[in-house]
């Protein structure tokens, strides 16, 4: 029971990251409308009353077909939230490889998570009562798994016909194989300087089915949602997302910021 609750509780989103649990079925591949390319973007990571937690970085570069991501956010009180995902863009987005390390005083639980596609290995270091653990398991991954291309895929979404759901894999820490439902909720107004804007805004739920769901409402823990703006378009952007880093962690807030130049 006390293991059905925790995976019940478990749920991570990071500026393109989830966890939770789902009942999981076999989705299609997010069909690429828009190639990825070199990027280097800006990122803040604040609460939702505004509090700066940590800067952080978009780094992206190509080879080919193959591309690599990284996600970093360094926190003011020396934590860290850093994840590398490797994926294929041919004609679909296919997931290759995904890193993520998360570690300092802003996460109550270290750890480190290595999913390896072609394997169907999944391996999850963290720590018990102080002791190191290692979680190895060989894992059915679905040819949707998003682990690191959320933001990727729900750019080469349309707000009118969305994916309806994507694979994700969750550490519990043991590794579980989770489904996130997708759905659009219109669009939103912002500007940029004097331009006024329409951002798509998404909504992903961790959908949580049978006994686990079943204590999940009965324990008020069900996940919740995580919300993600983008701007659509020729070039669609990542604009915005609201998410817990961690599980049961509060939600913050990831956003887009420009340069600011001393002044002179």
């Amino acid at each position: 029971m006390a293991e059905l609750v925790q995976f019940a509780r478990s749920m991570i989103l990071g500026g393109g990251l989830m966890m939770g649990l789902g009942i999981v079925a076999v989705g299609e591949p997010v069909a690429v409308r828009h190639t990825e390319g070199l990027v280097h973007g800006f990122l803040s990571l604040r609460t939702l009353e505004g509090e700066r937690l940590a800067d952080g970085d978009l780094l992206q570069t190509t080879r080919g077909a193959r591309v690599t991501s990284r996600l970093i956010f360094h926190f003011k009180d020396g934590s860290l939230h850093d994840e590398t995902a490797v994926f294929w863009q041919r004609q679909q987005f296919r997931l290759i490889s995904d890193h993520l390390v998360q570690k300092g005083p802003s996460f109550p639980e270290p750890i480190e998570m290595n999913i390896d596609v072609s394997k169907g290995q999944v391996t999850v270091r963290y720590e018990e009562k102080g002791q190191p653990k290692v979680a190895t398991e060989h894992l059915d991954l679905p040819p949707d798994l998003a682990n690191g291309l959320i933001l990727t895929a729900l750019k080469n979404a349309t707000g009118d016909a969305p994916p309806k759901s994507l694979g994700f894999v969750a550490a519990t820490p043991k590794p579980v194989l989770v489904k996130l439902a997708v759905s659009s909720a219109g669009a939103e107004p912002f500007t940029t300087g004097a331009a006024s804007r329409n951002a798509t805004h998404y909504v992903l739920k961790v959908d949580i089915g049978g006994v686990k769901g079943v204590i999940a409402s009965l324990v008020g823990k069900q996940p919740p949602d995580s919300h993600v703006w983008i701007l659509g378009g020729e070039a669609p952007a990542f604009v915005r997302s609201e998410q817990p880093l961690y599980n049961e962690g509060p939600v913050w807030r990831i956003e887009l910021v420009s340069p600011v130049w001393p002044s002179k």
